[in-house]
């Protein structure tokens, strides 16, 4: 892809259609104020042992937008899944598996020699262990009580549930990658809850003897309200009544780390807006102990639920929810099924084609909503190649290309600089074009400022629009001034490559032709 220009378009304004002055493009990067920063972007938050679900999209497509959005403006930005890999739910999977094979050497405490380098399940076994071992703990308080002992005795180091946990560990974020990796979404760092737990004996301690930490029946918390606040915030805990650790315990622990190891200027969790009021008791917990410096800033981005039709929490027919892996599929087949109606495709260019369209379809579905906002998940629209939706932006630029196409069979070449080959507007539609192609760097800096991959959409939505609308009002490839139509083609090359970088930002590609 051509290196991008920004757009010097000064004097293109209504009066000036006919300004002999040529409309320059130099290549820059986006405009940002003040240092490359470094930023940790917490946007996974996925458990082990579990399949991602529809639930998880959201986290995943807003997070990987973010973080291409901050890399583009120059920033140092390192992506972190963070693993939910530290609670009661590891102590189910070992309780359970030790009713199925009491016979492995995980559970004889008198074991000291080496552990097996094979996992004592697949994948598919630990997927169903899980379920299996959280229905029973909600109707076998004992059974219950096992799994909590058991979470624990992991938690304090146990030797042969430490080896479990590592299995798990293996298997799972095999799954997760392949599964992320078909979302178009990747990470940096695959860090869990687990990787805090070394820090978190010597913050207690700390927090203790700075006089933070205190005991307030049976557990350990830290006040963080404010005088300033209108609603009750209650005290961070630190630690339970029986000493194990929670989400606040992690989540801070895990803030020493980063610290440590990255010295972050910035750190941006992509969460659940519901669990707002968990992070600001950790936000203020960290800065009043000292865990994170008072000039680093803690962001929480908190999205809204992706309902279905009913306005109710996205489900399958039989009202479960869905896999991740298969939505992606469904909306792959939906688009595979469109293009082979054409017949102009075998079927695997068809299926690569399906595939790329039908991820474009998914996330500016999801990402063209504001994040904290629900949004209902339509398939039937969002799959359109007409309104507001990625299939209709990738038809766009598939527009584009077959006319550049064209223009370079006929004997044209496309080697011309644009900034010396783009004439001033010759109509409204031309103007109207360029005046949206130069407002390229003030969407980019307002999705970086507001964290906000949707104003990138809105701006390639438009865009697309006035790009068709000029298409539909001129004669490009008919034009018979040579310098006017390589004014053209040179628009043309200028509008695909912004929306080439607009869509790479929000997470997915255009093929070649639909």
């Amino acid at each position: 892809m051509e290196r991008l220009p920004e757009i010097l378009l000064t004097d293109v304004e209504k009066d000036s259609l006919s300004h002999p002055e040529q409309i320059r493009c130099t290549a820059v990067t986006p405009e940002k104020s003040g240092e490359k920063e470094t930023i940790i972007i917490d946007y996974g938050g996925a458990n082990v042992a579990k399949p991602l679900h529809v639930g998880h999209l959201r986290a995943a497509v807003i997070g990987e937008s973010i973080k291409r959005i901050k890399r583009f403006a120059g920033d140092e930005v390192i992506g972190d899944v963070h693993l939910g890999d530290w609670g009661l739910q590891m102590g189910l999977i070992i309780t359970e598996l030790h009713e199925r094979k009491p016979e492995l050497c995980y559970f004889d405490e008198a074991y000291d020699g080496d552990y097996p380098t094979e996992p004592p399940f697949t994948i598919a076994e630990l997927e169903e262990i899980y379920p299996t071992a959280s229905g029973k703990s909600k109707e076998d308080e004992a059974y219950k009580n096992a799994a909590m002992q058991a979470t624990k005795e992991l938690q304090q180091g146990r030797r042969g549930y430490q080896a479990i946990l590592k299995h798990i560990m293996d298997v799972s974020v095999t799954d997760l990658k392949k599964n992320y990796d078909a979302l178009g979404v990747s990470f940096d760092l695959w860090k869990g809850e687990s990787d805090a737990d070394p820090y978190i004996p010597d913050m207690v301690e700390k927090m203790k003897a700075d006089g933070f930490a205190y005991e307030s029946e049976g557990a350990l918390v830290v006040d963080v309200s404010e005088p300033t606040d209108t609603k009750e915030i209650p005290p961070c805990m630190i630690l339970k009544s029986d000493g194990a650790a929670l989400y606040d315990t992690t989540d801070l622990a895990t803030l020493i780390w980063r610290e440590q190891d990255y010295h972050p200027d910035e750190v941006i969790y992509v969460v659940d807006k519901r669990q707002e009021l968990h992070f600001i008791q950790c936000f203020r917990c960290a800065k009043k102990t000292g865990i994170t410096p008072l000039d680093t800033k803690l962001i929480f981005i908190g999205f809204g639920t992706m309902n279905g039709k009913d306005g109710k929490p996205f489900k399958t027919r039989d009202g479960g929810v869905m896999r991740l892996e298969h939505l992606i599929s469904d909306i792959g087949d939906k688009m595979y099924d469109k293009i082979m109606e054409n017949g102009t495709m075998d079927e695997a260019e068809a299926r690569e084609v399906s595939r790329k369209v039908g991820l474009s379809a998914l996330k500016y579905g999801d990402l063209s909503n504001q994040a904290s906002k629900d949004y209902v998940f339509d398939v039937e629209r969002f799959t359109s190649f007409e309104g507001n939706t990625g299939p209709y932006i990738l038809y766009t630029m598939v527009r584009i290309k077959s006319i550049l196409k064209k223009y370079e069979e006929a004997g044209g070449s496309l080697s011309a600089d644009m900034g010396s080959s783009i004439l001033p507007p010759a109509d409204e539609s031309q103007h109207t074009l360029f005046n949206i192609l130069m407002r390229f760097n003030a969407a980019m800096r307002g999705a970086y400022e507001e964290n906000a991959p949707h104003r990138i959409c809105a701006y390639i939505y438009e865009l697309s629009n006035a790009f068709n609308h000029f298409y539909h009002e001129t004669r490009i490839l008919a034009e018979t001034d040579e310098k006017r139509k390589l004014s053209y083609i040179s628009t043309l090359r200028l509008t695909l490559m912004i929306l080439e970088q607009c869509i790479d930002l929000l997470g997915f590609e255009a093929p070649e032709r639909m």
